[in-house]
C-alpha cells in the first residue's frame, strides 16, 4: 500500500471520499481545503466541511489562500513527496510545477461523464439542460482544466425530479466506493489512462444567481429543471411586487392559462407550456414553508399574474 497520500477538497461532497480512505486505511498524511471564511456580519468563522473532518481525524491539515507562486507549499510538498494526491472539488485550480511532485500524480474525481460538462458546475449544468444521465469521472489532473486523460468512468441515470442535493449526495457517495479500486490500480501499476476527446468537450461554467430568475415563458419542464439545479442554493426565483420568492420544490400541472397567471388557489403558476404546482416556497428573509402554510398569509393570489 502507498505510504502517503495528500488529499485535497473543501465542501461536503468531498467527505464521503476522505472518510472513505480514512476508514479503510489508506494513509492520508495531509489534508488541503480552502481556508475559512468569515460569515456575512463577520462574527464567525465557518470552516469547510473538510477542514471539520481532517481536524476531527487529526490529520495535518493546510488551508492556503491559493497555491499559486506559494512557495512554502510547494517546498512542504517537495519535502513530503507524496505517493498520489487526490483532489475532490477542492476550489483551486493546481499550478502546473505541483503535478510531478506526487509519484503518481493527481488524480481528480469529477462529477460529470468527461468530456462532457468540465469545468465548476457539473452537476448544475446537467440537471439544467435536462439530461438523462451524468456520472463520476476519475482523471489525471494536467494543465488545462479537466482535459487530463480518464482512468474510470460510472454512469448515473438522472432520476425524475431529481435535485441537486439529491444528485450530488448519489455522485459523492459511488466517488467515496470507486476511489479506492484507482488506487489499487494504480498502485500495482495496471491502471490504463485514456485521453479525451476535445471535440466534445462542453463546459459547465459558475452558476450566477441571476440565472436563477424563472422566466414564465418558459416551459413547465425547462421551470422544473431550473429549480432542481440550484436547490436549494442559490435557488430559481421570481418577484412580485417588489419582494423575491424562491421556489424549492415543484410538480408539473397539465393545467394552462395566461403565462405567469396564478390558476388556483394551490398555487399553480402557468407557464409557456403547461404548468407548475409550487410544493415549497420561501419568501425572501423569511423560513422556507409548504405551500399551504405559506398561503395562509400571502399577496399571491387566484388570477395574479407574476410577470
Amino acid at each position: 500500500m502507498f505510504k502517503k497520500i495528500v488529499f485535497m477538497g473543501t465542501p461536503d461532497f468531498s467527505v464521503p471520499v476522505l472518510k472513505s480512505l480514512y476508514q479503510n486505511g489508506y494513509p492520508v498524511v495531509a489534508v488541503y481545503s480552502q481556508p475559512p471564511q468569515k460569515s456575512n456580519r463577520g462574527q464567525k468563522i465557518n470552516k469547510s466541511p473538510i477542514q471539520k473532518m481532517a481536524e476531527n481525524l487529526c490529520i495535518e491539515l493546510r488551508t492556503p489562500k491559493s497555491l499559486k507562486n506559494n512557495s512554502d507549499e510547494y517546498n512542504f510538498l517537495k519535502l513530503l513527496n507524496p505517493d498520489l494526491v487526490i483532489v475532490v472539488a477542492y476550489g483551486q485550480l493546481i499550478p502546473k510545477e505541483y503535478l510531478n511532485l506526487s509519484k503518481n500524480g493527481f488524480i481528480n474525481i469529477h462529477a460529470s461523464l468527461l468530456p462532457k460538462w468540465r469545468g465548476a458546475a457539473p452537476i448544475e449544468r446537467s440537471l439544467m439542460n435536462q439530461d438523462s444521465k451524468t456520472g463520476i469521472s476519475i482523471m489525471k489532473i494536467e494543465e488545462k482544466l479537466d482535459s487530463g486523460p480518464i482512468m474510470k468512468q460510472e454512469t448515473v441515470n438522472i432520476q425524475n425530479n431529481m435535485n441537486s442535493h439529491d444528485l450530488r449526495n448519489r455522485l459523492a457517495t459511488l466517488s467515496s466506493e470507486i476511489i479506492l479500486e484507482c488506487i489499487d490500480s494504480i498502485e500495482k501499476g495496471d491502471a490504463v489512462f485514456k485521453n479525451q476527446n476535445e471535440n466534445e468537450a462542453t463546459y459547465a461554467k459558475k452558476i450566477d444567481k441571476a440565472e436563477g430568475q424563472i422566466q414564465w415563458k418558459d416551459s413547465a419542464n425547462k421551470i422544473i429543471s431550473k429549480i432542481n439545479s440550484l436547490y436549494p442554493s442559490p435557488g430559481a426565483w421570481f418577484s412580485y411586487m417588489g419582494e423575491r420568492y424562491k421556489i424549492l420544490k415543484a410538480d408539473i400541472s397539465d393545467s394552462e392559462g395566461k403565462i405567469g397567471e396564478v390558476l388556483d388557489n394551490n398555487l399553480t403558476i402557468s407557464c409557456g407550456n403547461k404548468s407548475i404546482k409550487i410544493l415549497e416556497i420561501q419568501r425572501q428573509g423569511k423560513n422556507i414553508q409548504k405551500v399551504n402554510e405559506f398561503l395562509l398569509g400571502s399577496k399571491i393570489k387566484k388570477g395574479n399574474l407574476l410577470i
